[in-house]
């Protein structure tokens, strides 16, 4: 696999694709490293590849692919943002392989899906993706959709990373550069990027500034947290450093709209 920093920069949200399903040499790889895609919370989920035509599935804002993948567990503490950390790794695994992705939280026929995966009442399916081979070409829908919630820009690190204390910037240092770049390139709802992240000394605290109503009884954003996380732990890993989850709320004074979710100390 490609080292991680390339296939986040490399990666976009695809949502028209060429209509020929991806190999079965490929689904099968997909489905294989889906089985070992954990996550810090100790949270298990249950992974599915389903086939639209059989299934009768409706996504409106995809063309032309069959084969979706998502995953269900059941209900619990954290539970976004562990789904959030796990589906990012099926996703950037994907990646490597040359299958487009798109993560989908709401534009779906939700029940369809989740009765294909026959999802009891103690349960959540959070999200779903395409796996296809993406198209030359990007459908007008699609080309919209992008300008819409402006796909191809990002915050700047100013307004994301700070030092000490909430909106004093950080000045990142060269060999942390990738790790955070990787942060403020992740996919998120509607591309609000809603982490903000506060260094102290060698902990990083993870803070979720709320934009966007649940769907459902999910918070959509945490599950958003949830892919940079998956996206510190990665890359600091791949640079050679340890970083430890923990859940203890620093005090540190932050706006109203901000709350704490996760830290991870190196």
């Amino acid at each position: 696999m490609s080292n991680y920093i390339d296939l986040i920069r490399k990666r976009r949200s695809v949502r028209t694709f060429d209509s020929k399903k991806i190999s079965d040499e490929d689904l099968n790889k997909i489905k294989e490293f889906a089985r070992g895609a954990d996550n810090p919370y100790g949270i298990e989920f249950e992974w599915f590849f389903l086939d639209a035509s059989k299934d009768d599935l409706n996504v409106p804002v995809i063309v032309d692919c069959d084969i979706y993948m998502t995953g269900k567990a059941r209900k619990a503490e954290h539970l976004e943002e562990a789904f959030g950390y796990s589906f990012e790794k099926i996703v950037l695994f994907a990646q490597s392989l040359g299958v487009g992705t798109t993560w989908i939280a709401g534009t779906m026929d939700r029940k369809a899906f989740e009765k294909a995966i026959d999802l009891k009442d103690d349960e959540v399916m959070p999200c779903i993706s395409p796996l296809g081979n993406p198209a030359a070409k990007m459908a007008f829908r699609e080309v919209m959709m992008r300008k819409g919630i402006k796909a191809d820009t990002r915050k700047d690190n100013r307004e994301l990373f700070f030092d000490e204390e909430y909106n004093r910037p950080l000045v990142i240092d060269e060999n942390m550069k990738d790790v955070f770049e990787g942060i403020r390139l992740a996919p998120s709802a509607v591309n609000k990027q809603p982490w903000r992240i506060i260094r102290k000394g060698n902990s990083f605290h993870f803070y979720l500034k709320q934009e966007l109503k649940g769907e459902g009884e999910m918070n959509i954003q945490k599950i958003d947290i949830g892919i940079a996380l998956c996206h510190f732990d990665l890359l600091t890993k791949e640079k050679g450093l340890s970083a430890k989850l923990s859940l203890e709320d620093p005090g540190i004074s932050v706006p109203n709209d901000v709350s704490y979710i996760a830290t991870y100390t190196i």
